[in-house]
């Protein structure tokens, strides 16, 4: 039986999820280890390279951005304790997380694959032009803003694995994805909260659709997220088109007037580039 009510689908996901035939997706282990290590405050770059050492890919692409024109210092690092201590716990942390969400965008069934890599392509983008507009406030994080680009979507995940399992759903293409840009904010939320994010974090995937949104005075990666977005849809010809962009708070609390093209600022393309170049 097809479910096209919302209602309806949101219920079937979280009774899916109740009897853990729907597992929600989780961090690999490396990154829950590494985020709890670091969180402690007391592991050694050591200690943290230990624990990423137990993942050889993983390895070897910290290495890599540490030697990225991102956070590339003077000299070529190639051994992990010291690429973690030029890096710094917290910036390891995050980072890590941001390494390894593209596991998860890896389909079991080729039904969605197609959908899995128009999403990470998508959420790439919004990550590289997030991480450049928080260089305009002093107190984002621009780590911090790469990953909420990277999660703004995850919603979408058990919708689609859901979905592959109901017969004849994805062929109703029209109606199921109105279905999927409509349900995946709060199947977004349900991830985050379950993944334990940190407060300034958590809001992205539920509320990065809310252009009325002023939460205060001060942009927060909510705001990074929705300006980087719209900038990704600003030339299609979907529903965003008509909107007032001149009443979404995001864009003054960054500073940006909102028929700005982002990637024209100085200096903003070449850090999208250097940033996409990361995560693919």
């Amino acid at each position: 039986m097809i479910a096209v009510d919302e209602n309806e689908f949101l219920a079937q996901i979280k009774s899916e999820v109740d009897a853990n035939r729907l597992v929600l997706p989780t961090l690999p282990d490396v990154a829950i280890r590494v985020r709890q290590a670091a969180e402690k405050g007391e592991a050694s770059a050591s200690q943290l390279a230990d624990i990423v050492a137990t993942d050889t890919a993983l390895s070897a692409r910290l290495i890599q951005v540490v030697n990225s024109p991102l956070y590339r210092g003077t000299n070529e690092i190639d051994k992990l304790p010291v690429a973690i201590a030029r890096l710094g716990n917290n910036t390891v942390r995050t980072l890590i997380t941001s390494l390894v969400m593209q596991q998860m965008f890896k389909p079991d069934s080729p039904v969605l694959e197609e959908y899995f890599r128009r999403i990470w392509e998508h959420s790439v983008t919004v990550s590289a032009i997030s991480r450049a507009l928080s260089s305009r406030c002093n107190h984002l994080n621009a780590d911090q803003s790469m990953l909420a680009g990277l999660i703004h979507q995850i919603g979408k995940l058990p919708i689609l694995m859901l979905a592959s399992r109901t017969d004849g759903m994805l062929d109703q293409k029209e109606s199921f994805d109105a279905l999927l840009e409509n349900l995946h904010p709060r199947i977004g939320k349900m991830i985050v909260d379950a993944w334990n994010f940190p407060d300034s974090l958590r809001p992205v995937p539920f509320e990065y659709l809310n252009f009325n949104r002023n939460s205060s005075d001060q942009a927060d990666y909510v705001d990074v997220v929705q300006v980087a977005y719209l900038e990704t849809v600003s030339e299609s010809n979907d529903a965003m088109d008509a909107k007032q962009w001149d009443s979404i708070p995001a864009f003054s609390k960054l500073g940006l007037a909102e028929d700005i093209e982002v990637l024209e600022i100085d200096g903003v393309s070449e850090q999208v580039a250097e940033a996409h170049a990361l995560l693919t």
